[in-house]
């Protein structure tokens, strides 16, 4: 592993996911590098991959998803921006952060301030839909860009190419505010249960290491507002907006994120079975990204159903709350697909085939969960 992010390391101060496919500094890979690095015992690069980060947050507090310190301007012409993206992605600086805070390697002030201010954008100026959940103004700002979650956003159904089209011009609809920052998008006024948990949990995450009460107790009023989200009936959250009563019900494992912020037994008793059930998520390489008895369910197709590390490793922590055992279960299968894939950016939940980008840095998570088991 060590010589994996050895490799990866740039001298702009990150690690590039793959140095040919994901040369730039993607916003929630970082986080997760930041939680490898403190496995291996770097404390200087992981302190300075988090500051990177923030390189092009805005005035606003918005943190773009993409950091193009490399090559300014580069994809200029789709974002308007030179120094990163237009779009954020899940919030996971609050955790980096108060990782960082237990392992004894306090960030420096200014780097706490930014990711505060990263969080109060997304939880005071973001559009919000009637039930109090934040809206998502693209789907590659959750992470989680061609889940069966957005098919009824694609005309005439899921097509990769058709897909992928629809997600270019949705850059476009997007309504920024002074600094470009994204507010709104009334093209795509998706609440995901999924994005909404992890700015709830890592909010929560950093009040534990600042003095700032208002962010717990905005955690706590999304959490609150995801609660409503849970349908029994499916044993999922389900996102709000115009895909509630159709796509936005798939079952995937993003849609349980909200277990990391929910406290309810029977929910979380619910969403183990789940993870555990190798007719559902369960799966000997790690837990599938889709419900196995989702008609959507590709065990080898990019968000339909493979093992994804990053959501793997938020699925333990999620579980861990509720059942060391199950959690300790999930952190060995995981572990283990992660190797059979020679460290892939994805794999097969049953195979442990590697997919996508060969080695991808953010499987190194494989070392943080080595730890759980």
């Amino acid at each position: 592993m060590q010589r994996v992010f050895d490799d990866h390391w740039v001298p702009e101060g990150y690690a590039a996911p793959n140095t040919g496919v994901y040369p730039w500094q993607w916003l929630w890979d970082s986080c997760f590098h930041v939680l490898v690095w403190r496995a291996l015992g770097d404390r200087d690069r992981a302190q300075r991959e988090l500051a990177e980060m923030f390189r092009p947050q805005g005035p606003s507090g918005f943190v773009p998803h993409v950091n193009y310190v490399r090559s300014l301007g580069f994809h200029e012409d789709l974002w308007g921006r030179r120094d990163g993206s237009a779009i954020t992605q899940p919030p996971m600086y609050g955790h980096a952060v108060a990782e960082l805070v237990r392992a004894g390697w306090p960030p420096d002030d200014e780097v706490v301030a930014f990711a505060v201010s990263g969080l109060r954008f997304l939880l005071e100026h973001r559009a919000r839909d009637r039930n109090g959940l934040v809206l998502a103004c693209h789907p590659w700002e959750t992470g989680t860009d061609d889940s069966p979650r957005w098919d009824d956003r694609c005309p005439d159904g899921f097509d990769r190419d058709r897909w992928a089209s629809v997600k270019d011009r949705l850059v476009s609809t997007i309504e920024t505010g002074p600094d470009g920052e994204p507010l709104h998008n009334p093209v795509f006024p998706v609440a995901p249960a999924g994005f909404n948990a992890l700015i709830a949990f890592n909010a929560r995450e950093l009040a534990t290491v600042v003095d700032d009460a208002g962010l717990a107790e905005e955690a706590d009023l999304l959490t609150a507002a995801l609660v409503d989200r849970w349908s029994e009936e499916a044993g999922t959250w389900v996102d709000a907006g115009p895909t509630a009563d159709g796509s936005g019900r798939v079952r995937t494992l993003d849609a349980l994120l909200p277990l990391l912020v929910d406290d309810e037994p029977g929910r979380a008793a619910t969403v183990v079975d789940q993870l555990l059930d190798p007719r559902a998520f369960g799966g000997p390489a790690g837990p599938a990204g889709v419900h196995r008895a989702e008609p959507t369910f590709n065990p080898d197709a990019y968000w339909r159903g493979p093992v994804w590390p990053q959501l793997a490793y938020l699925v333990v922590l999620a579980v861990e709350r509720h059942s060391p055992t199950a959690a300790a279960h999930l952190a060995r299968t995981t572990v283990a697909g992660a190797w059979a894939s020679g460290l892939a950016e994805y794999w097969n939940p049953d195979t442990g085939a590697g997919l996508g980008a060969v080695p991808q840095s953010w499987s190194g998570l494989a070392l943080v969960l080595a730890e759980r088991r």
